[in-house]
């Protein structure tokens, strides 16, 4: 891929690529756990969607939200990379950057001064990614749960 992609926000048409790249990256949720998330956040309108299109088709995207609060961030609420993901035959190439470089003008457009984000503490490619996009870590947490 020699240009760089073309950054959109999703819209309702794109369910079905959404669903799709939603479960290249979060593979252990089912079809139909995506779709459920998919048509929740389109009626809440609670999480940014973006998609990165090269040569005619989506070759990868973003989600981003508003939390409450992040472990290792300042602002309150904050901006958060939920996921991002891209193609496996367009990586290295610009893509995830493109989709960084538009999601913090986005942002930065609506008064955000910092993206927070997460990756498994076993994930090193997604670390090492995240450096590259210019993140520095915080700190590392493991969660806890008990049933009640």
């Amino acid at each position: 891929m020699n240009d760089l992609p073309t950054i959109r926000a999703i819209t309702q048409v794109d369910r079905a690529v959404w669903a799709e790249f939603r479960a290249a990256l979060w593979p252990e949720e089912s079809a139909a756990e995506h779709m459920r998330e998919i048509e929740r956040a389109f009626a809440a309108g609670d999480l940014w969607v973006f998609f990165a299109e090269a040569k005619g088709r989506a070759v990868g995207f973003a989600e981003v939200a508003v939390r409450r609060y992040a472990n290792g961030c300042e602002q309150q609420p904050v901006a958060f990379l939920e996921g991002i993901w891209v193609a496996a035959d367009v990586r290295r190439q610009g893509v995830g950057r493109a989709l960084m470089d538009h999601i913090r003008a986005f942002l930065r457009a609506r008064g955000h001064n910092e993206l927070c984000s997460d990756a498994l503490l076993d994930n090193t490619t997604s670390h090492a990614a995240h450096k590259s996009w210019g993140f520095t870590e915080t700190e590392r947490v493991v969660y806890f749960r008990t049933p009640l």
